[in-house]
């Protein structure tokens, strides 16, 4: 993949890997991470293995469903020892004693498009619950030290309007009694599931509770109100409104989500949960699709969404998240939600050119041989 060749990108990786945490824990261990060719997953195996060009010697086990996806994605690691990529369907039992044991678990695969939660809603709650017990088990197995949950902002819910932010111990109102609840729900399972294995099978377990998470990483089949805006953004349209844009929400630039579940992942303590987010990044959706329709020099265009689009989307009007416990460990975003989002617009926009560029060659070398 072209971001290799992106210095911008290349500089978030340089970033993330310099601070100041305990990479003495992760020296010349291993580490699984399942939904590595996701957004977060991605940028995370990234940085571990920038960081293993400096001497930390960190086993890298990449579990994603398409093997060949994951060797395109991580071209650059391709013939590096230190990552090992796995063909792996979530839903079912991770079978490798060949592997022998592994330090670190972390779960990052689910399904976060709204699309899916509205198409696939038995296919959404069954990834989040099983996907969850398959990984617990693996870590149980193979004696890992830590086991880490990404889970979600979505856990809380809607905001009750007795508090502006959630913090950790909030709970928020979710109605279970809906489509749409799979997602928040089983999100709520997988981190139940956590403590339970906690207290029966003796696991540490950390559970970093991310927000609507954006950047250069994003699948472009993402299906989030967000990647949607960046998308028309890149293709220099319209930016699309299907609602009245009241949405009041926490948003995380990629870099700094990574940085932060790297703080609860190395300093978080045992059965714990932190919100990563940073307040300079809370943000009304009308307020987001403006900022995005001025980068890209359009506007801003209200349309009604379809049926199924309407029924995947949250129900939260307000959930800006407290992260006053991950900031006393340490943690700090660098990116607020106007730089962050311009960041990943220019490295996605150099992508494209790139890909452009890169087809324009192939076309005319193909007609030269032709002719």
């Amino acid at each position: 993949m072209g971001l290799y060749k992106n210095n911008a990108y290349c500089q978030d990786l340089i970033s993330v890997a310099s601070i100041g945490l305990p990479w003495e824990k992760l020296q010349n261990k291993s580490m699984l991470i399942s939904g590595a060719t996701g957004l977060l997953g991605s940028f995370l195996v990234d940085v571990l293995m920038t960081k293993n060009e400096e001497g930390l010697n960190c086993k890298v086990y990449a579990l994603s469903r398409n093997a060949q996806k994951a060797h395109n994605r991580f071209s650059k690691w391709n013939n590096n020892p230190l990552l090992q990529f796995i063909s792996y369907d979530i839903k079912k039992p991770l079978e490798r004693n060949d592997l022998g044991d592994v330090d670190y678990v972390l779960h990052m695969a689910s399904n976060t498009h709204p699309m899916q939660y509205s198409t696939d809603p038995i296919g959404t709650i069954i990834t989040n619950i099983i996907g969850v017990q398959n990984m617990l088990d693996f870590a149980v197995e193979h004696h890992a030290v830590r086991f880490a949950f990404a889970s979600s902002n979505e856990i809380y819910g809607e905001n009750r309007g007795d508090v502006e932010q959630f913090s950790e111990d909030y709970c928020g109102y979710i109605n279970p009694n809906t489509m749409r609840a799979g997602y928040p729900e089983s999100k709520r399972c997988g981190e139940a599931l956590c403590q339970a294995y906690k207290a029966q099978k003796g696991i540490d377990v950390v559970i970093p509770r991310l927000t609507r998470s954006y950047g250069p990483t994003m699948l472009m089949s993402d299906t989030k109100a967000i990647s949607q805006f960046i998308k028309k953004g890149i293709a220099g349209e319209d930016i699309i409104l299907k609602s009245a844009g009241t949405q009041y929400y926490s948003y995380t630039y990629v870099a700094d989500a990574v940085s932060g579940l790297l703080y609860v992942l190395m300093k978080g303590e045992n059965g714990e949960a932190y919100n990563i987010a940073d307040e300079r990044s809370d943000i009304m959706l009308k307020d987001l699709a403006a900022i995005i329709a001025g980068i890209a020099g359009k506007s801003v265009l209200f349309e009604i969404p379809d049926a199924i689009e309407a029924a995947g989307y949250s129900k939260a009007t307000k959930a800006r998240l407290d992260s006053s416990k991950l900031k006393n460990l340490g943690w700090t975003a660098q990116y607020d939600i106007r730089s962050g989002l311009d960041k990943t617009i220019r490295i996605l926009k150099e992508q494209q050119s790139t890909v452009t560029q890169i087809n324009t060659k192939a076309n005319a070398d193909r007609k030269v041989k032709i002719k």
